[in-house]
């Protein structure tokens, strides 16, 4: 979870970072993303608001974390891994979990279990077996530091 988290930091989102790690049955990250546009997708030529017209908002422009995880993969297969996520996925990257063949979700927060986004993202899941579990972080926060003094 600390990757996916780390991960999330590089999204230029300045409404949600979200980011993504995926690992093998041998806990070998395997894969890694965050919330972004598309690669060739300038951050500063699209919009990053979350209301308006659907065209001047960030939604149909957004590659979310779970998706970039995946396609970022290291050119393994995905059968029976593991991806720890930020956020619960929606439901196109639960889409794209399940083709994957991702078989367990560990995330941190649910905060928008209540959509239908979210509420799809569940049926689909639920029927295709993956397991769902919200990680239980015995730290609350962790601090990295780059100076030389503390290597």
């Amino acid at each position: 979870m600390g990757i996916a988290l780390l991960s999330a930091k590089r999204s230029k989102d300045p409404g949600t970072q979200v980011g993504a790690c995926i690992v093998n049955q041998q806990n070998k990250i395997v894969g890694a993303g965050y919330n972004g546009f598309p690669i060739g997708c300038h951050d500063d030529m699209l919009p990053w608001d979350k209301q308006g017209d659907f065209l001047h908002t960030k939604y149909p422009y957004v590659c979310h974390a779970e998706l970039n995880a995946i396609l970022n993969n290291i050119g393994t297969s995905l059968q029976d891994c593991r991806i720890y996520t930020a956020l619960f996925p929606c439901n196109e990257c639960a889409k794209a979990i399940i083709q994957a063949g991702i078989t367990e979700i560990i995330y941190l927060s649910d905060k928008y279990s209540g959509q239908d986004s979210a509420i799809a993202s569940r049926k689909m899941l639920e029927m295709a077996g993956v397991q769902c579990r919200k990680v239980h972080a015995t730290l609350e926060s962790l601090t990295l530091s780059f100076s030389e003094k503390d290597v």
